[in-house]
């Protein structure tokens, strides 16, 4: 459905170059939900804004469904969502009046392809006379989401659609994402949230303008192929320049109540415990760790 080939950008920022993409290469199949995965700066932006026919590269080819972005962008516009991360729909219109213009503008109505966005739309119904302008953040992210859905599109790009939003609108976001894909909908969903590439069928990892890794969330983690442990005490800055000076350290950084530390070789486990012997904290901590979507990215970005 979806077919990037060594795709590359470069903006200029005063006297200097700025690589915002730097040959990207990935597909998508037809009903993947597929999470692209990194940072603010890593591209992703500029990528779905090429996807999506409303920036051209540098370098490379893209198509969607077959047709080439550059080509074919009219035809298409006509079979993509897309919903930027910054909230786009009109404030001062209603509720209602956004989603009739976007249904409007692709030829459609509300009535023909409300079942697309039943179960979203219904949890906004008893909002639709009020200005988007004036809605949560939650609800807004569920406009947007309906008003990028109503013309039916193949593929749906969503550009950080969870950024800046409760706990528990983005929990409901996701499940209506599976609802989405289940229904067969293709969709490409960014994310500098770690925690949400575990929800997609595949990941690209990107960080730089690159792609540092694509894989099934469990793939990547399979991956890691390091020991990994986590340690803790009552001073968590002091345990972290102790941590430092452990040469059996390939890696140590903060991770949530622990700092991890990633071992240079297997077995070594019984050095870290002798290495913090004589650091007395009633409080310390010290156990082994399975590796997340987050540590694997962390052991990546020295490869960039």
């Amino acid at each position: 459905m979806v077919n990037v080939h060594n795709i590359s950008k470069q903006y200029k920022a005063g006297k200097e170059k700025v690589q915002a993409l730097d040959g990207i290469s990935f597909s998508v199949p037809r009903g993947e939900l597929f999470g692209i995965v990194g940072p603010d700066g890593a591209g992703k932006t500029t990528l779905f804004r090429i996807l999506t026919t409303l920036l051209t590269a540098d370098k490379g080819e893209a198509a969607i469904d077959g047709l080439d972005v550059i080509k074919d962008y009219k035809q298409i516009r006509q079979r993509v969502g897309y919903m930027p991360g910054k909230f786009s729909l009109y404030q001062d219109l209603s509720v209602r009046e956004n989603l009739d213009f976007f249904a409007t503008m692709f030829n459609t109505t509300v009535k023909e392809n409300y079942h697309l966005i039943a179960d979203i739309y219904e949890q906004i119904r008893p909002f639709e006379k009020r200005r988007a302008g004036k809605l949560s953040g939650g609800m807004k992210q569920k406009l947007a989401l309906s008003c990028a859905l109503i013309h039916k599109p193949a593929v749906l790009f969503l550009d950080e659609p969870t950024t800046g939003v409760d706990a528990v609108s983005r929990k409901e976001f996701w499940e209506m994402l599976r609802k989405l894909k289940a229904s067969g909908i293709t969709i490409l969903v960014s994310t500098p949230y770690m925690d949400e590439a575990a929800k997609c069928d595949r990941v690209a990892l990107m960080q730089a303008g690159k792609v540092m890794s694509i894989n099934s969330p469990a793939g990547i983690i399979a991956q890691f192929g390091k020991e990994l442990y986590a340690v803790r005490a009552s001073k968590m800055h002091q345990l972290l320049l102790e941590l430092k000076k452990f040469e059996g350290a390939d890696d140590v950084y903060p991770f949530g109540e622990f700092h991890h530390v990633v071992m240079k070789e297997k077995g070594n486990g019984h050095l870290l415990k002798a290495h913090l012997s004589d650091y007395h904290d009633n409080e310390l901590e010290i156990k082994e760790s399975v590796p997340d979507i987050e540590d694997c990215f962390m052991e990546l970005m020295k490869t960039v």
